[in-house]
């Protein structure tokens, strides 16, 4: 039997608090050489773009997969997991909130680690489903008086502003520009589709982390070059994926200032294997694009829970 779980069950079992501890999990098993992560692959068609991502753990006895579909009038997507030692698929998971949450934990797991423990202003770009999960999770692992939100639309940020606030018990504020909400600010998010950068490197500070996670394509920059160039230390989920995907860092990468093979993973942070933050002045910058193994030890978790609490569906397969 494999257990099927629609988005409304993964929203009754995955809380932010156990994404934070299992997508940290899952980026420490792999620094450790318990995981292994394949970077992710699309296949364009002119009905809209396939994903997929693979991971397995020797630490969980899982493989898996999460494949998901994009096109003009939506997208759907689902997490597979397949037990190591039978080799049999026990679990396909609806996985649109699944991903929003875990894209938010990795944001949160490096805010853990870079940011300065006393940080406590969010100035955040964007303000869409993926913007909910980034502020929940920094405010999750700091403790965060304001967060100031800025995006495009007003009657957007407005309304994720009113939201946020209710969610989360702080100060949830929409401010006019990116500027006003990066200067300032202990964390920086941002989480947009942009092609041109929304971060210019002199809004910046000493002091700041900055997760930017929204550039998971060459064609995509959220950061300007001055930005790279200001921040210390630049961590990654993953050098191959960022190698495939990370638009904000190719600028640098082309003019000999970055390169890709030398980028330290926030796995190996977390691990212990490489050194965070090493002063309170620096800047600190985590790229994320979006893991397989994240998804991976999520779902592990959600189909646990819905054993134990009897949720989801038994599908006759296997």
């Amino acid at each position: 039997m494999v257990r099927y779980l629609k988005e409304d069950d993964v929203k009754q079992l995955l809380t932010m608090a156990d994404a934070l501890e299992w997508t940290g999990r899952s980026l420490k098993d792999r620094a450790l050489g318990k995981a292994i992560d394949i970077p992710r692959e699309r296949i364009a068609m002119p009905t809209g773009v396939q994903h997929m991502l693979q991971a397995s753990s020797s630490a969980l006895g899982l493989n898996g997969f999460k494949y998901y579909y994009t096109r003009p009038t939506g997208r759907c997507f689902y997490v597979h997991l397949i037990d190591t030692e039978s080799g049999k698929l026990t679990a396909i998971i609806e996985a649109k909130w699944l991903s929003m949450v875990r894209t938010g934990a990795a944001s949160g797991v490096a805010t853990q680690a870079l940011a300065l423990p006393d940080a406590s202003v969010v100035g955040q770009i964007g303000a869409g489903l993926q913007g909910v999960g980034q502020l929940e999770a920094v405010c999750a692992v700091r403790k965060i008086r304001t967060a100031r939100v800025f995006s495009r639309d007003a009657a957007k940020r407005e309304a994720f502003c009113k939201s946020m606030a209710q969610k989360l018990s702080i100060d949830v504020v929409p401010v006019a520009s990116g500027a006003e909400a990066v200067r300032g600010a202990h964390i920086v998010n941002i989480i947009t589709k942009a092609d041109t950068p929304v971060l210019k490197g002199d809004w910046l500070e000493p002091g700041q982390h900055i997760n930017a996670a929204g550039s998971n394509a060459l064609t995509r920059q959220e950061i300007d070059l001055e930005a790279v160039k200001r921040c210390d230390l630049i961590t990654v989920d993953s050098r191959e994926t960022a190698r495939k995907e990370c638009g904000d860092l190719l600028p640098a990468v082309e003019r000999g200032l970055v390169r890709w093979e030398t980028l330290t993973e926030i796995g190996d942070v977390l691990a212990g294997l490489r050194p965070g933050r090493t002063a309170a002045g620096q800047i600190t910058l985590y790229e994320s694009h979006g893991m397989g193994v994240q998804d991976l030890y999520a779902g592990k978790h959600v189909l646990d829970l819905a054993q134990a609490r009897n949720i989801g569906t038994d599908l006759p397969i296997g």
